[in-house]
């Protein structure tokens, strides 16, 4: 904020509100300023933010406002309260333009008036964004913990991928399981795709029955104490033929040796261009079309990506750094054929990579 002449900044990304407060309900603006966090909610979670003093989770200095009328009226209230940089000009009050509405932030601009003392809003991006994608020691033990049950989970779903079942039941066991293990919820959709449907990165789980001969992609994930995991294996049902051995075996590779050049100081690209390299030199360059993986933390998709340079966007080389988790998930998707997808969850060290998640990775046939 200091380095943006800011002297507030608001929040309403829930996400991140939560990185700041520990608070994980539905509704609430946080107002930050050089000494003091403001936290706006509205009755229902008053009783929430004031039972976390005196806690482990306690966010300490908070400055609880309590919603009287509407969100809106009750953050104009208060940035037209907020000191000013100097005595001759207006505050500056950074705003998350990536979460602000449109409609939010045009209704702001109004309430707080045009006159020269008025707080003056400030576009910003990424600020706690940044701060989030290098995980401290706390994060880390609690992403362990969720990797090792996510990696339980996994060894018993197998058990219930046989022929004769639908996807759907298959993603019901499966959601059922994660719940068993402890987590709070799934993390995304979770995804069962067999024979052809595989074809479909994030295809949704229907009423095809798993047959003999199919690959079937199981992608699934979960919230453990609000951090997210994810892992996805790809099994067969019956012997595999030879095309899908070969098929799994290029990005087993390519999942291999992705993983074995992470490391800090290594650029992001560079680790999608391992993976992305050895698919092509097994003539699957066409078949693979997202990024080789993404951030973990307390959204299953953010940064950092780990994907192709975009030249009109991407100038950095922007390399990993220790204690960023992330996902390293390299796929082949054949219309009309099917799929293999197979991925782990990893951690960036001092001195190389440490894989969070445990699960045998060759074929299984079942």
């Amino acid at each position: 904020m200091a380095d943006r002449s800011l002297d507030a900044l608001v929040v309403t990304s829930l996400p991140n509100i939560l990185y700041l407060t520990n608070f994980n309900g539905s509704s609430g603006i946080v107002v930050i300023t050089g000494s003091r966090l403001h936290f706006i909610t509205d009755f229902r979670y008053v009783a929430a933010i004031s039972g976390t003093r005196g806690t482990p989770h306690e966010c300490p200095n908070l400055g609880l406002v309590t919603v009287e009328s509407s969100y809106e009226v009750a953050l104009a209230t208060l940035l037209l309260t907020l000191p000013t940089g100097s005595a001759a000009s207006s505050a500056r009050v950074g705003f998350e333009a990536a979460h602000l509405s449109v409609a939010r932030y045009r209704w702001l601009e109004r309430a707080l008036g045009t006159s020269e003392k008025a707080p003056q809003l400030v576009p910003v991006e990424g600020i706690l964004e940044r701060a989030r994608v290098r995980k401290d020691a706390y994060e880390l033990s609690v992403l362990r913990e969720a990797a090792r049950r996510l990696s339980a989970v996994t060894l018993a779903v197998f058990a219930d991928v046989r022929a004769g079942r639908t996807e759907r039941e298959v993603a019901m066991s499966i959601d059922w399981r994660i719940r068993d293990a402890g987590f709070e919820r799934s993390a995304f959709d979770t995804i069962v795709a067999a024979g052809p449907d595989a074809a479909l990165p994030h295809a949704r789980p229907g009423d095809r029955k798993l047959s003999e001969g199919d690959l079937v992609v199981l992608d699934f994930g979960g919230v453990y104490d609000s951090y997210c995991v994810d892992l996805t294996r790809t099994v067969s049902i019956g012997p595999a033929g030879s095309r899908e051995r070969a098929v799994y075996g290029a990005v087993l590779e390519a999942h291999d040796r992705a993983i074995q050049t992470v490391e800090p100081g290594r650029s992001r690209f560079d680790i999608d261009a391992v993976a992305r390299n050895v698919l092509a030199g097994h003539g699957l360059a066409e078949a693979f079309g997202h990024g080789t993986g993404h951030g973990l933390g307390l959204e299953v998709h953010e940064d950092p990506r780990i994907t192709r340079r975009r030249p009109d966007v991407d100038s950095g080389d922007e390399a990993v750094e220790p204690g960023m988790v992330f996902t390293i998930e390299p796929g082949a998707y054949l219309p009309e054929w099917g799929g293999v997808r197979i991925e782990d969850d990893v951690l960036v060290t001092a001195s190389g990579v440490e894989v969070l998640t445990d699960v045998p990775t060759e074929l299984i046939e079942i």
